[in-house]
């Protein structure tokens, strides 16, 4: 159904309503806390509009005409429907602030967000704000990408090479992937980076299609000629995969972030690849909007961004 332009405002019609109230057009004016004389531009605005004389104004205030008399009834149901409305409405902003959801990539999940909560509480205490109830859920970027959608987030954050089709974003920070191996591996003893020939050639440990770290190798080495991985193993969870190259099973191709410590405490031995570009952009997704959904999704983004992680920080491993 589309409203014809002869619908009023709400406001002219809750000022038209005060008129015949109070039957003053300088009260009404008071009540919404406008001039008189804009008050009467309005009145006069709303006659054009409707295409009848509404109101007959005298020394003695202003009275209804036969079409002011049904206009009021019709506006007052109308605004008692817009009031109802509006409760509602406050009352889902409150929940709103009151409750967070969030489903992040595993990555980012795992690594950036509790950093991003911790400053977001501190911020609500500073600020005396009761604290925010959170819900997180990890996941992999496809299934972020569709929890946003179907409205079951707030706010996604994923780790794809592109921006989602059809959701707004912003970019929270950059990552890169790299080679990671066991100590006892033979790129662990290499002295630069593993060459792409040499990653498309070796049996590797891989993300689920679907993971933003898949994505990325997989289109990665499609633009610079190869072809995508057939994985020895393919797991869900960037932990599993760390813990199968631990074991010695393979070679993989995961997050700086994720072997950070792994690295720092000579568990795996990190390697950039050679001959493909495999940098990222991590990005906060909503559903629609230039901005995320006000409250506490809104600032927990803006401190993401604020804090965003680029390659080379002091959490991400050294590599040579």
């Amino acid at each position: 159904m589309t409203l014809s332009a002869r619908l009023p405002d709400l406001r002219t019609l809750e000022l038209f309503c005060e008129v015949l109230a109070g039957g003053s057009i300088g009260a009404a004016a008071r009540a919404q806390d406008i001039t008189q004389q804009s008050a009467s531009a309005r009145l006069r605005a709303l006659e054009v509009q409707v295409g009848a004389v509404l109101l007959v104004r005298g020394p003695r205030g202003a009275a209804p005409t036969p079409a002011g008399v049904v206009l009021v009834e019709w506006a007052q149901r109308l605004l008692e429907v817009a009031g109802q409305v509006d409760t509602a409405l406050g009352a889902l902003r409150e929940q709103g602030r009151s409750e967070l959801s969030i489903t992040a990539s595993m990555t980012v999940a795992e690594h950036l967000v509790p950093g991003w909560l911790v400053a977001l509480r501190s911020r609500q205490l500073r600020a005396a704000h009761a604290p925010t109830a959170v819900s997180l859920r990890a996941t992999n970027t496809a299934a972020v990408v569709a929890a946003v959608r179907e409205g079951t987030a707030q706010i996604g954050f994923t780790e794809g090479s592109q921006p989602p089709v059809g959701l707004s974003w912003r970019a929270v920070g950059q990552d890169e992937l790299v080679a990671v191996v066991g100590p006892g591996h033979p790129w662990a003893r290499r002295r630069g980076p593993v060459q792409v020939r040499d990653l498309v050639a070796a049996p590797l440990v891989c993300r689920e299609v679907g993971s933003g770290t898949r994505q990325v190798l997989d289109e990665a080495l499609a633009a610079a000629g190869h072809a995508p991985v057939v994985p020895l193993l393919e797991l869900t969870t960037a932990t599993a995969v760390r813990e199968a190259v631990r074991a010695g099973a393979a070679a993989a191709v995961l997050s700086r972030l994720a072997v950070a410590s792994d690295v720092a405490a000579g568990a795996l031995v990190a390697r950039q690849v050679a001959g493909v570009d495999l940098s990222r952009t991590l990005r906060a997704v909503w559903a629609s909007g230039q901005h995320p959904p006000a409250g506490p999704a809104r600032d927990l983004v803006a401190l993401a961004a604020a804090r965003r992680s680029t390659p080379g920080s002091a959490r991400e491993p050294r590599l040579r």
